[in-house]
């Protein structure tokens, strides 16, 4: 199996998946092999290691982003979605374990691989100017899509354990990331349901002034109507009962048809029996 690329620079410690920083080399060893989340569930959760791996999930993405929700994907590879972030990224997948297909997957990109690649996929929707202070132990989740047929609450924590696993281990503390509300409703492409729920979450969600941050090609929520009695979407809603808070108005990507809300988690939020649950603590 090919390898994944190696970047420019020399791997620093916090860059590495599986918080190889923090253990000894037979606990490194072990953390590298997939992990079984529970004999009942019939789900793994690991980290790629090599290129074949995050083509698998490149694949599950492309599926989602391209057939479901009708993105526009310029990608030099057909059936893949990937784009210029992905060779600096830890790949998180989930996996039927009868199967071994590949039914889940996010992307964490480091502060260090961060620095690499010069921005976040979220500097490119917003102005994380406010955010300056946050980076050096501040992570961004991306890309998060699961297989129609899985989409319970088994896949979702199986990524989210991994993910308190992984922060945890590498000293990390903050994550950030776009998470995207559709924009057919319907049938028709509107941003009323986009707006409505912006109207309604920063109600009870929005960050202080002083992480606040600004998109780049806003979404003209108060053009519309913004008084839609409309539901956040799961993942939205699962954010934030970690904790999560709403870092501003959504942005527009016309590629994903999609209006992008940014969002902030700190595992220092994290209420205590999801602590309990992700961390044991």
């Amino acid at each position: 199996m090919k390898e994944l690329p190696t970047p420019t620079l020399d791997l620093s410690p916090i860059a590495l998946p599986r918080g190889l920083l923090h253990q000894s080399a037979h606990q490194a060893g072990a953390a590298s092999q997939p992990r079984k989340i529970a004999e009942s569930s019939g789900i793994e959760v690991a980290w790629a290691r090599h290129l074949d791996e995050v083509r698998a999930a490149q694949r599950l993405r492309y599926s989602i982003f391209a057939y479901e929700m009708g993105a526009r994907l310029s990608t030099p590879l057909p059936e893949h979605d990937i784009d210029l972030f992905d060779d600096y990224c830890e790949h998180l997948l989930v996996r039927d374990a009868e199967s071994q297909e590949v039914i889940g997957t996010y992307r964490v990109l480091t502060p260090a691989q961060a620095l690499r690649v010069g921005s976040t996929y979220t500097d490119t929707e917003f102005d994380l100017t406010r955010l300056r202070n946050l980076r050096e132990r501040m992570v961004e989740l991306g890309r998060s899509c699961v297989h129609a047929d899985y989409r319970h609450g088994g896949v979702i924590m199986a990524l989210w354990g991994a993910l308190a696993e992984f922060m945890v281990r590498n000293q990390l503390d903050t994550m950030i990331g776009c998470a995207s509300i559709p924009m057919m409703h319907n049938g028709v492409v509107s941003g009323e349901v986009a707006a409505s729920i912006w109207h309604q979450l920063k109600q009870t969600h929005l960050a202080p002034i002083e992480l606040q941050v600004r998109p780049r090609l806003p979404l003209p929520v108060e053009q519309f109507n913004h008084a839609l009695t409309a539901e956040p979407p799961a993942l939205i809603k699962g954010y934030l009962r970690l904790g999560a808070r709403i870092l501003g108005a959504p942005a527009w990507d016309p590629d994903f048809n999609t209006a992008d809300l940014p969002m902030l988690m700190r595992i220092a939020d994290l209420p205590s029996r999801y602590r309990k649950h992700f961390l044991g603590a």
